[in-house]
């Protein structure tokens, strides 16, 4: 990547954590403050990477854990090049739900792919999120939130308890092992408590807000 002028914040997470939710409320609260903010999701975020995304989330894939993990990083590759790095060059805050760390987190600790394959194609993509918010959330919130969106629950979303168990301790072990860069939020709590947090956090870390 060409030297950056802006920021970019990732959020992680297992499904049901509020992401989304929170995405779009850190976006709103950015704004308001006068800031160009760009708010964009994995897999997805550009045409080609949005195809992509619609295949790896149908229940009907049934993907090896290479071809998975080959997936995401061609659309995050995509995705990178069109949107991410060039938002960032013109000194916008990208705002991403969902990056590299889902992939080590769900293709390497949850389906067994190689954690150091895929930390290579991280090393390839060259970016670093400067912060990335860590959603903790406990199973049984998840089912609940989950349940309550109504609409038919995608391939990741089926996954079965101990392979989520595992992705969710998978989270965890990379924001020990990175802390400057990682900041865990205890996402079962209410979304106002949970933003108040977030955006405490990044006033303190990137001095934005």
């Amino acid at each position: 990547m060409n030297a950056k002028t802006g920021f970019f914040i990732t959020l992680e997470g297992g499904e049901g954590a509020g992401k989304s939710t929170q995405a779009r409320r850190i976006a709103e609260a950015l704004r308001a403050g006068g800031r160009e903010v760009v708010l964009t999701r994995e897999p997805g975020g550009t045409p080609g990477a949005e195809q992509v995304r619609g295949l790896l989330l149908d229940p009907a894939t049934d993907f090896s854990p290479l071809a998975d993990t080959l997936l995401h990083f061609a659309a995050r590759a995509d995705h990178v090049a069109k949107l991410i790095a060039p938002a960032m060059a013109r000194g916008a805050v990208v705002i991403c739900d969902r990056f590299y760390d889902s992939t080590m987190a769900y293709q390497g600790f949850g389906m067994g792919m190689d954690v150091g394959g895929i930390a290579a194609l991280v090393r390839l993509i060259g970016l670093i999120p400067d912060l990335s918010l860590m959603m903790k959330v406990s199973e049984s919130v998840a089912k609940q939130r989950l349940a309550a969106r109504g609409h038919a629950a995608d391939r990741y979303e089926l996954m079965g308890s101990e392979t989520m168990a595992r992705i969710a301790r998978g989270f965890l072990s990379i924001a020990a092992a990175e802390p400057e860069r990682c900041a865990v939020i205890d996402a079962d709590r209410d979304a106002d408590t949970v933003t108040e947090e977030i955006l405490a956090v990044i006033r303190a870390r990137l001095g934005l807000l």
